[in-house]
C-alpha cells in the first residue's frame, strides 16, 4: 500500500506531479536542495490550484487540504526512510540522476518503489546499481496536472510485482498509464522529439518562417500547438538533451541534434522559462 510519497526536485515536472497526488489523499513530500527552488515550486503548485478554483473544478476547502497534503522538504538526505514511493525528478542528467538514486537506494526502506520521471534516459542503466527490481520509469507529461498520460518503463529487472503495484497507484490518481520497456526515449518522446528537431531544421534551412512552421502543423495536420512553440514550453535545453540520448543510443543520423538547437542553448535561449526561444515571451 503508497500512502506516503517523497517527490524529489520541486521543477515544473516535480511541483506538477506532487500538485496531482496531494489531491488524492497522498502525503507528498516536496524535496529540493535549497529553499529558494522550494518555494518557487509551492509558489507554482498555489497558482495552478487557485486557477482550478477560479474555475470551479476544486472548492476552497479542498485547496486548503491538498495543499496541506504537501510537506516541503530541503534537501534529499533529510527525508524520512518511511516512504512507500520516491519519484526522481530532476533535471536530466544521466550522472545527477545515478548518484541521486544512489542516495535514495540507501536511505529509504528496502520495500520502498523507486521511479524516475526521465523523458528518455535508459531505465536499465539507470537503476543498475540499486533495487533494479523495485525500480521503473514513470514519466508523467507537462503540465502534470493537466496531461493525461503517464509512460510506465520497465527496466530489465522491473518486477511484475513492482510495475503492478504503480500501474494501480496510477490509475487511482486518474491518469492513463502505458507499459513501455526501455528504449531511448520510450514512446512519447522517440516520435514527438524527431519531429520537433526537423521543424527546427526547416528554420535552419530557412524554408519558412517560424510562425508558418507552426501554422503548417496546426492549420494542416490539427495540432493544438506548433512544433516550436511546444519545443519553447519544454524547453530547448530539454529537447537538445533528449535528442542526444536517441542519437547516442541508436547511433543513427536521423536523430542528430539540429545545430541551431545547439546554438540556441548554448546562448541561453530556452523558450519559455527564459523568456526567449524560438518565439518571445
Amino acid at each position: 500500500m503508497i500512502n506516503k510519497i517523497a517527490v524529489i526536485g520541486a521543477g515544473t515536472m516535480g511541483s506538477g506531479i506532487a500538485h496531482v497526488f496531494s489531491q488524492y489523499a497522498f502525503t507528498v513530500y516536496l524535496v529540493d536542495s535549497e529553499q529558494v527552488f522550494l518555494e518557487k515550486g509551492l509558489n507554482t503548485i498555489q497558482n495552478n490550484m487557485n486557477r482550478q478554483l477560479k474555475k470551479g473544478l476544486i472548492t476552497s476547502e479542498q485547496k486548503n487540504n491538498f495543499f496541506c497534503n504537501i510537506i516541503p522538504i530541503t534537501g534529499h538526505k533529510n527525508i524520512s526512510s518511511n516512504i512507500d514511493l520516491v519519484i526522481e525528478a530532476i533535471y536530466e542528467n544521466k550522472s545527477a540522476k545515478l548518484s541521486l538514486l544512489k542516495d535514495l537506494d540507501n536511505l529509504t526502506n528496502q520495500n520502498c518503489i523507486i521511479a524516475t520521471n526521465t523523458s528518455s534516459i535508459s531505465i536499465t542503466e539507470l537503476g543498475k546499481n540499486i533495487r533494479s527490481d523495485r525500480f521503473l520509469g514513470m514519466h508523467f507529461m507537462n503540465p502534470v496536472q493537466v496531461m493525461q498520460l503517464v509512460e510506465l518503463i520497465r527496466g530489465y529487472s522491473t518486477s511484475d510485482e513492482t510495475f503492478k503495484t504503480i500501474y494501480e497507484l496510477t490509475l487511482k490518481i486518474d491518469k492513463k498509464p502505458i507499459e513501455v520497456y526501455d528504449s531511448p526515449g520510450f514512446i512519447a518522446n522517440r516520435i514527438l522529439m524527431p519531429m520537433i528537431n526537423e521543424a527546427i531544421f526547416a528554420l535552419y534551412e530557412r524554408l519558412a518562417k517560424a510562425e508558418d512552421i507552426d501554422n503548417a502543423m496546426k492549420l494542416g495536420m490539427n495540432h493544438p500547438m506548433g512544433p516550436l512553440t511546444l519545443a519553447d514550453f519544454i524547453g530547448l535545453d530539454v529537447c537538445l538533451a533528449i535528442m542526444e540520448v536517441l542519437y547516442e543510443g541508436f547511433n543513427d543520423s536521423k536523430y542528430r541534434p539540429c545545430p541551431l538547437l545547439k546554438k540556441m542553448v548554448n546562448a541561453g535561449k530556452l523558450g519559455v522559462k527564459t523568456k526567449e526561444g524560438f518565439f518571445k515571451y
